[in-house]
């Protein structure tokens, strides 16, 4: 079973967590909140915005930075950050990666990009944007790194309620 590893270092807005935390559940993804949080976990906020997903989700907290990397050394970390020297598509995420990011409204800490310059990465967007929202580059790593793995354990395909696709033929 292939394991990936979302990491939230001090995350501020109780949504965005939650979101990422909905978005871990749904894809077998691990959960790692780095504190300080900005919220407890018993807001109602995060409760609402990760739904009923929360029974799924794989969840461990950190009391600090140096917790986490004490806690999961000889990880391969990658770094999201809007300061990144490339893409994030740039690079191949092996299993059991450490995905981080970090606050809303100041990211990870620069000492920690500068120490890790081959594994910092970002997700492009135009000049004039200053960032994406966190639990939307949560999802695009997230996601980016499973279609790398071509999304194992995962349903990749649906179904209609009222219709057959056994009886529709795709043009390509």
């Amino acid at each position: 079973m292939s394991e990936l590893n979302i990491v939230l270092v001090e995350p501020e807005i109780p949504q965005n967590t939650g979101n990422i935390a909905r978005t871990c559940a749904a894809t077998g993804a691990r959960l790692h909140i780095v504190k300080p949080m900005g919220f407890t976990p018993t807001d109602k906020h995060l409760k609402r915005s990760g739904l009923d997903y929360w029974q799924y989700l794989d969840l461990t907290y950190y009391e600090s930075l140096l917790d986490f990397f004490e806690q999961t050394k000889g990880g391969q970390y990658y770094f999201f950050s809007t300061k990144a020297p490339r893409k994030f598509t740039d690079i191949h995420y092996p299993d059991k990666c450490y995905l981080l990011f970090g606050k809303e409204t100041k990211g990870l800490p620069e000492q920690v990009l500068h120490d890790h310059p081959d594994t910092t990465v970002r997700i492009p967007m135009i000049s004039d944007a200053r960032s994406l929202n966190l639990s939307n580059s949560a999802a695009i790593a997230a996601y980016e790194v499973l279609r790398q793995w071509d999304y194992p354990e995962l349903q990749n395909e649906g179904r209609l309620r009222e219709f057959d696709w056994d009886n529709f033929h795709f043009q390509g």
